[in-house]
């Protein structure tokens, strides 16, 4: 589990090289920043909306495996929104640990590269999963998906750069 992962060279034209070598960079810098918490800062909140740095270690857990398992793959998944409560907020368990979620996090991402590597970034979603025939708009391509994947991450980096400011001073990548 590398927390030292470099952002992609810039001459890299292989889109799904691109958006795998940026997930890797994101996965790296949100396990460096957990890595530096102490466990009381990884289960408590120093914001208003009240979410914990563990709390949102787990979400980018159940995000990237809601999307790419049970919504690429449409592989039934036992709880795939396991890091929310009853109304949507993220929760951890007392079980849940910083170690458990990045061994988790790094799995999920040997995952999306084992899917990429047997797809091609047209293809679309399987139906049965997160999406139904039923649904208003189609299901996403790979691509689309990966993006989306990509901009959670990174989104959710920066909330976690702000909660780690707040408990160390730490700032930066």
């Amino acid at each position: 589990m590398s927390t030292d992962v470099d952002k992609p060279e810039r001459s890299q034209d292989d889109s799904a090289t691109l958006l795998l070598g940026f997930l890797d960079y994101y996965r790296s810098t949100v396990t460096r920043k957990v890595r530096g918490l102490s466990e009381e800062e990884l289960r408590s909140s120093r914001l208003p909306s009240g979410w914990s740095p563990l709390q949102l270690l787990k979400h980018l857990v159940y995000m990237e495996r809601r999307w790419l398992v049970w919504g690429f793959l449409a592989e039934p998944l036992s709880d795939p929104l396991g890091d929310s409560d009853d109304d949507g907020h993220w929760q951890v368990r007392p079980e849940d640990s910083a170690a458990g979620l990045l061994a988790a996090l790094h799995e999920g991402g040997d995952r999306t590269r084992a899917i990429v590597r047997r797809s091609t970034l047209t293809d679309v979603a399987r139906v049965g999963g997160r999406f139904q025939d039923d649904d208003v708009q189609p299901p996403p391509t790979l691509a689309w998906t990966l993006c989306y994947v990509l901009q959670e991450y990174a989104r959710h980096c920066g909330h976690l750069d702000i909660a780690c400011e707040l408990a160390d001073g730490s700032t930066g990548e």
